[in-house]
């Protein structure tokens, strides 16, 4: 088993056939998968084994998936780093996974400190200033173009995706190949993707929606990625009309702005179905979508745990603002703090159980056997099940924030605020905004004698950490409230 050979079987029976869509030029399958070949061959030129771990810190671009099939294809690991991290981030996740090889663009090389990472041995550039380091094109140049994918065991790591947690710093969330080559048969099954359909892949592909759930499930399909840096209306939108996409995967406020929009410009007619994830879509948005365009916005649930799709709405019957039933192969439940289930109509935690459920977090075996206790995956995030199976979503974790489908955790913000000299407490939380249904705020407690700013606090945070985490508002105060224990009480600072 290997996730490469979904790419191996589309070159050998549609050869011809359209893999990605860029910018104007068309990679086909047949191209696609001597690419990767050949970086395959120079990874192993350059002694990346079985099971090394190989970093993609690259934006939305054709080589990310052929860095990607490359590490499958050489039995490596592919460590997704977010292309907006920092330096810091960067080195944290780079150190923790203990990367060989690092594909970037020369706009990233500057976030990479070589002399903080000493597991790496080659840093890669796809494209712009190289800065010394080796091209893409010299590794193209270089390897052979005859290789086939190594013959994985279905539990053998094959992806790290990093998920951040209530310790503050990210966590690897280790997919094996059967996690993954099973979530995107899943997919292509429950939504019905076909040979025939262009997707829309603008979401990022360090993110596993847009990475297992679109990228991978597509290839699955033979089918054809419309793939965009971002989503850009301007850029997108043209793109839908002039290259006839017909399967569009978006959050919940690209579907809000896009409502807000004049949309009569553009022949989006050959969109077929409209998805949504990674953030609970109101239900008043849904209806209206449905109502302008006559179609429904299907929607899944999942976690990076679970590879993501777990929950679907639906084959056979859409409820609004649900995420639907567990799909083929999966199990739901909905328990209590003791993890004792709990009857229909109650709420409590969403446990998962399936064959996308991760191995386990990178290097943390009690943060894995937390997680996954009982052979359950744990969420949580808190929800009901009605008597049909349907499961609604009526929290999130308490305290992680929703930033237009970002999710932020205040603990990893508050580790980089607590460097700055001035800071003596601080809390981070999150407050309702219009656009990005939350956006971050920060209550900070100065050090006796110290100054600082909210210009100068938020400026500090641009530079060290990805601009969704920067928090939007800054307040000083005297002192932070708290428990009797010496908990801060963060619902006090929201409902301030």
């Amino acid at each position: 088993m290997n996730i490469a050979q979904n790419v191996e079987r589309a070159a050998k029976f549609f050869p011809d056939q359209a893999a990605i869509i860029f910018e104007g030029a068309t990679i086909t399958y047949a191209d696609l998968n001597t690419r990767a070949n050949k970086i395959a061959n120079a990874l192993k030129a350059n002694g990346v084994a079985r099971g090394d771990r190989i970093a993609l810190y690259l934006p939305n671009i054709p080589e990310f998936a052929i860095g990607y099939l490359a590490a499958m294809k050489a039995g490596a690991v592919a460590v997704s780093i977010n292309s907006m991290f920092k330096s810091d981030e960067v080195k944290y996740i780079v150190n923790d996974s203990g990367a060989k090889t690092i594909f970037t663009v020369g706009d990233l090389v500057p976030n990479i400190a070589r002399a903080d990472l000493p597991s790496v041995q080659n840093v890669v550039v796809c494209a712009g200033d190289t800065q010394g380091n080796a091209t893409l094109d010299d590794w193209l140049n270089k390897g052979a173009s005859d290789a086939r994918a190594i013959e994985m065991n279905q539990d053998e790591p094959a992806v790290l995706l990093y998920t951040s947690g209530t310790t503050g710093f990210p966590k690897g969330a280790t997919l094996s190949h059967g996690n993954v080559v099973s979530n995107m048969y899943s997919t292509v099954h429950h939504a019905k993707f076909t040979r025939a359909d262009r997707m829309a892949l603008f979401l990022p592909l360090f993110h596993v929606f847009g990475q297992n759930f679109i990228m991978n499930a597509t290839f699955n399909a033979c089918a054809t990625l419309a793939l965009y840096r971002r989503f850009v209306p301007d850029q997108v939108l043209p793109s839908i009309q002039r290259d006839r996409v017909t399967m569009f995967f978006a959050v919940p406020t690209i579907y809000i702005n896009l409502l807000n929009m004049d949309l009569s410009a553009y022949d989006l007619s050959s969109i077929r179905y409209d998805f949504s994830a990674a953030a609970t879509m109101p239900q008043e948005i849904s209806r209206r979508w449905t109502e302008r365009f006559g179609r429904p916005v299907y929607e899944g649930y999942g976690l990076t745990e679970c590879s993501p799709f777990a929950c679907y709405n639906h084959d056979f019957r859409h409820k609004f603002g649900s995420v639907g039933t567990a799909v083929e192969n999966f199990e739901l439940k909905i328990v209590d703090a003791d993890d004792n289930e709990l009857p229909l109509g109650q709420w409590g935690e969403i446990c998962i159980k399936g064959p996308g459920v991760m191995q386990g977090y990178w290097g943390k075996p009690d943060d894995s056997k937390w997680a996954l206790r009982n052979g359950w995956l744990h969420s949580g995030d808190i929800g009901t099940m009605d008597d049909e199976g349907y499961v609604f979503i009526m929290d999130r974790v308490k305290d992680m924030i929703n930033a237009a489908g970002f999710k932020v955790w205040p603990a990893e913000v508050e580790q980089f605020l607590y460097r700055h000299p001035a800071i003596k407490e601080v809390a981070v939380y999150g407050v309702p905004d219009p656009i990005k249904g939350e956006a971050v705020k920060a209550a900070i407690v100065l050090k006796q004698g110290a100054t600082a700013t909210s210009d100068e606090i938020i400026a500090y945070c641009r530079e060290r950490i990805a601009t969704y985490k920067v928090p939007a508002g800054v307040e000083f105060v005297n002192e932070l409230p708290k428990s009797a224990t010496g908990k801060i009480l963060k619902r006090v600072l929201r409902a301030s």
